[in-house]
C-alpha cells in the first residue's frame, strides 16, 4: 500500500494543479492537511473523480473562532470513520479504517496556539496511540520537531536552538512533543522515514526563505507494519505548490 502525506497550503488557485500532482503519485491512501471550506469541494470531486472514497473535516459549519483548516482522508479500499480522538480542535485530527489497518491524518497547532492547544492535542494522541491494537499508522503535520541529531536526539520546540528548555513552554510541552516522534517507540511504533534512513539523512518537509527548516511532516507506523519505502517529495514545495514537501511511503502489513 503506498500513502501520500501533504499539507496543501489552503491554496485556492493552485489546488487543480495540486490535485493534478497528487492523482498522479497513484497512492492507495491520501492524506491532506491545511484543507479550507473553499477548497474542499474541489479536492472531494477530483478524489471522488479518481476512484477514492473520501472523509473530510473541512466540510460543514466551522468553530466560532474561525479556524479554518481541515482535514481530508482518501482511500481507493472502503473507507469508514474510526472512533475520533478527543483533541481540542476536532477538526484537526481525523481517524479511518481502510486497507486492513487504521490511519490517523493528523494536523498539529503551532505551538503559539492558546491554551496550550499543542500540547493537549499531542497528549490525547499518545494516550490513544499507546492503548490501541492492530496495525495503525499515524500521518501528518505534526509541528515537531525544532531539530534532530545524526546521533538520534530530537529537539522540540519547547527548546531554543541550542537545546535549553523554554521557561515559558515548560517541561510539559517538551515532553508532549516528544510523545509522538519517540515516546510511542515502547509501544512498537516507530518512524518510516527515520527507519529506512537513519539521522543521517538531513531532509526538512518546511524550509525558511533564507534556507534551514524543519521536519515537519511524518508518517509514523505501529507494530506489524513493514516500511519498504519512504521519501519526501521536495519538488512539491521547490515548485511554489505548498510550502510542505509531501511524503510518500510504501507501507505493509506484516502477516499479509
Amino acid at each position: 500500500m503506498w500513502l501520500l502525506t501533504w499539507n496543501v497550503y489552503g491554496r485556492v488557485r493552485l489546488r487543480p494543479e495540486q490535485a493534478a500532482a497528487v492523482l498522479a503519485a497513484a497512492a492507495d491512501v491520501i492524506a491532506l492537511q491545511e484543507v479550507t471550506p473553499t477548497t474542499v469541494a474541489g479536492w472531494t470531486e477530483d478524489l471522488r473523480a479518481a476512484g477514492y472514497q473520501v472523509l473530510t473535516t473541512a466540510a460543514g459549519p466551522r468553530p466560532a473562532d474561525r479556524r479554518r483548516l481541515g482535514l481530508i482522508l482518501a482511500s481507493r479500499s472502503p473507507l469508514s470513520a474510526a472512533p475520533p480522538v478527543d483533541v481540542p480542535w476536532p477538526e484537526r485530527a481525523l481517524a479511518a479504517r481502510t486497507a486492513g489497518l487504521r490511519v490517523y491524518n493528523v494536523h498539529s497547532p503551532v505551538s503559539e496556539s492558546p491554551g496550550r492547544v499543542k500540547v493537549r492535542t499531542h497528549e490525547a494522541l499518545y494516550e490513544h496511540l499507546a492503548r490501541g491494537r492492530g496495525p495503525r499508522v499515524l500521518c501528518g503535520d505534526l509541528n515537531t520537531p525544532r531539530r534532530e541529531t545524526p546521533e538520534g536526539d530530537v529537539v522540540t520546540f519547547a527548546r531554543t536552538s541550542s537545546g535549553k528548555l523554554r521557561p515559558e513552554r515548560g517541561a510539559r510541552h517538551d515532553r508532549a512533543e516528544l510523545a509522538l516522534i519517540r515516546g510511542l517507540e515502547p509501544y512498537g511504533w516507530h518512524d518510516a522515514f527515520r527507519s529506512l534512513h537513519g539521522y543521517e539523512a538531513r531532509d526538512r518537509s518546511w524550509v525558511w526563505p533564507n534556507g534551514g527548516g524543519y521536519r515537519l511532516d511524518h508518517v509514523i507506523v505501529s507494530r506489524g507494519i513493514e516500511v519498504r519505502r519512504c521519501e519526501y517529495l521536495h519538488a512539491w514545495r521547490e515548485h511554489g505548490l505548498s510550502d510542505h514537501s509531501a511524503l510518500l511511503a510504501e507501507l505493509a502489513i506484516a502477516d499479509r
